[in-house]
C-alpha cells in the first residue's frame, strides 16, 4: 500500500534528510515513489545513507554493512 513521505521541497528534504539541490531531491523523490508502488517502504535512516553514498562520505563497503545493519537480509 503506498504512504505518502514528506518532502520539502523548500527546505530541500525528504523525511527530514537534506539534499545539495533540487535535482537530486527530484530524482530521489521520484524514484523512491516509483518503487513504493512496487512494495519498497523507505525510512529517514535509508535515504540519509543514500545521500551520504552519493555525497561520497560512505564507501562502498560501508555502505553495505550499513545496509545490512538497517535491514538484515
Amino acid at each position: 500500500m503506498y504512504k505518502a513521505i514528506e518532502i520539502d521541497r523548500t527546505n530541500l528534504t525528504i523525511m527530514g534528510v537534506k539534499f545539495s539541490d533540487i535535482q537530486s531531491l527530484e530524482n530521489t523523490a521520484n524514484a523512491i515513489g516509483t518503487n513504493m508502488f512496487e512494495g519498497f517502504e523507505p525510512t529517514k535512516e535509508l535515504i540519509q545513507l543514500y545521500v551520504d553514498s552519493k555525497e561520497g562520505l560512505v564507501s562502498e563497503k560501508d555502505f553495505l554493512v550499513k545496509l545490512y545493519a538497517l535491514y538484515g537480509k
